[in-house]
């Protein structure tokens, strides 16, 4: 056999599993961007700014953004804010996305100083959800659930302890943190963000494998 029909039967060969696997996966998310997973949200149980208890029922098959700040920060939390207010308005009619903030200052929010001030910045409390609760659990959220400070902060007395992150994190329908952790004052990190999140919103609830990865993975 020369060399011409050995070229012709290789090339032929990968061609017809080229179009095995297109037939295969085409229409389905395994040819998709995946985004890696960074963690997994662990249960919680917040307060939000009506007084109702607010938790991981309340966000199951959401995709949402989530952030740290206090109501009366006159530092980065004002510009942070007018960023992720970006990323509000340009998902917001979306019914599978939301925003949650978590406040780093408890014994200062309560619920009704973050109604107060979710009114101020005229948003829609169904989808931004502003939270308090315990300091503890609330600062256990940010390093073990959002990675959105440093686990080695969590030393000495939680009173003694305070988080001012200008991080965010973006978590997926199935409760994990997806992608990257987000700097919240840099433009190219909101551009990356809201890329992110409409990969997010377009994988169905339960996808757990990919064509990177997996390629003949089942979905959960």
């Amino acid at each position: 056999m020369n060399l011409k029909k050995i070229f012709f039967y290789i090339g032929f060969f990968v061609l017809v599993i080229i179009g095995f696997l297109f037939l295969t996966f085409a229409g389905t998310d395994k040819w998709k961007t995946r985004l890696p997973t960074l963690n997994a949200v662990q249960p919680f149980s917040f307060i939000n700014q009506d007084n109702k208890t607010f938790t991981q029922e309340d966000v199951k098959g959401k995709v949402y953004v989530t952030d740290y700040f206090f109501t009366t920060c006159h530092g980065i939390c004002p510009s942070l804010t007018n960023n992720m207010k970006k990323i509000y308005e340009a998902f917001k009619d979306d019914p599978d996305f939301m925003i949650v903030s978590h406040t780093c200052l408890p014994e200062v929010d309560s619920a009704v100083e973050l109604k107060h001030y979710a009114d101020s910045i005229g948003v829609d409390t169904k989808k931004w959800i502003f939270v308090t609760g315990s300091k503890i659990d609330l600062y256990n959220a940010a390093r073990d659930s959002y990675l959105l400070d440093d686990k080695k902060n969590a030393v000495g007395n939680i009173n003694d302890q305070f988080i001012h992150t200008q991080f965010f994190a973006l978590v997926d329908k199935n409760g994990n943190v997806r992608g990257e952790i987000f700097d919240g004052l840099k433009e190219e990190d909101l551009a990356k963000l809201k890329e992110d999140i409409s990969i997010l919103l377009k994988e169905k609830q339960g996808t757990s494998s990919n064509f990177a990865n997996n390629i003949f993975g089942n979905n959960m």
